[in-house]
Parts: structure tokens; sequence; C-alpha cells
């Protein structure tokens, strides 16, 4: 599967509303050390409002994988939910049908 991005917004000040980023950054995977990485350019982590030494989420998104900034609460309120999932999957599978 590729790697994509999912549509980050930005706020923009001037015109007062969330903007779609461009698309079509083309990234190269580089070898670093054993493992093989991805560099990002500046302006785009600037506009995932992201920096060096920050955590990434990848989520996939139907067509690919998306690259979000990671947020640990998200990550709490998903780790509550996969314990209700397991601990009720004989209701929620009933619920579904």
């Amino acid at each position: 599967m590729p790697i994509a991005f999912i549509p980050c917004f930005r706020y923009n000040a001037c015109m007062n509303k969330m903007t779609p980023l461009p698309a079509g950054h083309a990234l190269k995977l580089v070898k670093i050390g054993n493992s093989t990485g991805v560099i990002l350019p500046k302006d785009l982590l600037d506009r995932m409002g992201v920096q060096q030494g920050d955590s990434l989420t990848i989520v996939p998104d139907g067509i690919g994988f998306a690259l979000k900034p990671h947020d640990p609460e998200f990550e709490k309120q998903m780790a509550a939910a996969r314990e209700v999932m397991k601990r009720r999957k004989k209701a929620l599978r009933e619920l579904a049908k």
C-alpha cells in the first residue's frame, strides 16, 4: 500500500479560516542505521505543527496510511474503548446484527 498523507489543516489568521495543506510532497526512503526512515521537509513539519523529537502516529486511511501528530489523550481514550470492546464483545456483536 502507498503511504499517503491525510488532509491536514492549518489555521490561516489572515483569512480567519482553516485551509487545506497542498498535497504532493514526494519523500524518499533513506537508510538510518539498520532501519529505513523518511526525512520530512521543514515546511511540512511546520504545517503539521510538529518538530524534531515529536512523535507521529501512523493511521490507515483506506487508501494507504496517514501520519498525524501523536495525541496521548486520544491514545488513552482508544485504550479504554478497546478494553470495553474486549469485555463486551458478545453484546457488541449482537448489536451489530
